[in-house]
């Protein structure tokens, strides 16, 4: 029976050094990812699936960073098992190195690299598994994985403007309500309390804030307890109710401005990846179906899976994805141009980068438009506490009389 020593990392990235007594390596395979080195001096690595937290999932950030790395390093003319260690080497993330690891093993043990990433949906997505499958399987994985490293930087930059840009709105929201509670808390009690002892009428606009005030001060931390008890639930609700997202998403793609951007995200993605596929070798009705699972509109999804059936019976794309009523007149005229002339990738990949460009010109065009709605609605906030508190000031030669 053999001796083996081995370094092994857990599920959260701490090293241990142990060994084992075993009739073949196989045996070892228990552990989460490890390196194992027979004692007559033959090295093997090998693991099986980690189950990682929902707090140790890859980001967009990290994804695109894995991806880039890796295609560089199977450019370079690296085997697929040296490029993993590679690139695990390159990272001080502990759980990013054990989920490298442990892809990497499983592809030493004989497995694909398809098959390896596969035992990680909540790390990468249909399109990424696809696309690397198909590279593998037309012998040209370094080109697919520097287009797929294109892909997922592009989309890491998209996440990243979209996050950037909302800081600035949600801060101007988080300090227009945080000043108008604490007029209402604690300025505005000690401004009306001057008129307490009158036994006058006070104006309406006087009593409305009074009120405001009052039901502010007693019932503020219950009211904001309350919001957020109920947005938890609503997403909860969202999350199990199939249905109830349904008609959610539906309502949502009637609305004037957000139902335009939805449309445009969802295609945009949907085209894009459909490009990536195609032109990595993917079957069009396979690459198709994988495309459509990336659409998170219930409605466009279930439509474009629709078309699906209509291509599979014999339809051509262009025409059974114009019936969903999601794609602009625009990007159907150019996916049947593209599917004439035999150039239905680049041709979608122009279809994706029109969407995404009006996605930009509607994110631009919300922020410039939200900034000077903000300021308006807190000027007539501040209008009217302040009115609400001159008022009686103006009335005073009547209270006093």
């Amino acid at each position: 029976m053999s001796v083996y020593h081995y370094l092994a990392i857990n599920e959260t990235g701490q090293e241990k050094k142990r060994r084992s007594r075993s009739g073949n390596r196989k045996a070892c395979a228990s552990i989460v990812a490890c390196t194992i080195a027979h004692s007559r001096s033959s090295t093997c690595n090998t693991s099986k699936k980690i189950k990682l937290s929902r707090s140790h999932q890859l980001s967009s950030k990290e994804i695109a960073q894995f991806t880039r790395q890796f295609a560089t390093m199977l450019s370079a003319g690296l085997p697929v098992e040296e490029a993993l260690l590679a690139v695990s080497e390159q990272t001080e993330k502990s759980h990013f190195k054990a989920l490298i690891l442990a892809i990497r093993g499983k592809v030493l043990e004989g497995h694909s690299l398809a098959a390896a990433l596969r035992d990680h949906p909540q790390s990468f997505s249909g399109l990424f598994i696809a696309t690397i499958s198909a590279g593998e399987r037309s012998g040209h994985l370094d080109k697919v994985l520097l287009r797929l490293a294109d892909y997922t930087e592009q989309q890491s930059q998209l996440q990243q403007k979209i996050k950037t840009a909302l800081i600035y709105p949600t801060m101007i929201i988080l300090i227009a309500c945080g000043i108008v509670g604490f007029l209402l808390a604690y300025v505005v009690p000690k401004m009306v309390g001057v008129y307490a002892h009158l036994n006058q009428t006070l104006p309406w606009l006087t009593t409305l804030l009074i009120s405001i005030s009052h039901v502010v001060r007693s019932l503020g931390g219950y009211i904001l307890l309350v919001m957020i008890v109920g947005l938890y639930g609503w997403r909860s609700m969202l999350m199990k109710n199939t249905a109830l997202r349904t008609t959610f998403h539906f309502s949502l793609l009637r609305l004037p401005l957000i139902g335009s951007a939805i449309r445009s995200t969802n295609t945009a993605r949907f085209s894009r990846t459909l490009s990536i596929l195609s032109a990595s070798g993917v079957p069009i009705i396979e690459a198709m179906q994988i495309s459509a699972q990336l659409i998170s509109s219930i409605p466009i999804r279930h439509a474009v899976e629709t078309a699906v059936h209509r291509v599979r019976e014999g339809a051509t794309i262009h025409a059974s994805l114009k019936q969903t009523t999601y794609f602009s007149p625009m990007s159907v005229h150019m996916m049947a141009s593209g599917e004439a002339s035999g150039t239905l990738e680049s041709m979608l990949e122009r279809v994706a980068l029109h969407q995404e460009n009006d996605m930009s010109r509607f994110i631009e065009v919300g922020l410039a438009l939200f900034e000077p709605a903000i300021i308006l609605i807190m000027g007539v906030i501040v209008l009217f506490i302040v009115l609400a508190v001159l008022l009686p000031i103006f009335d005073m030669n009547d209270f006093v009389g």
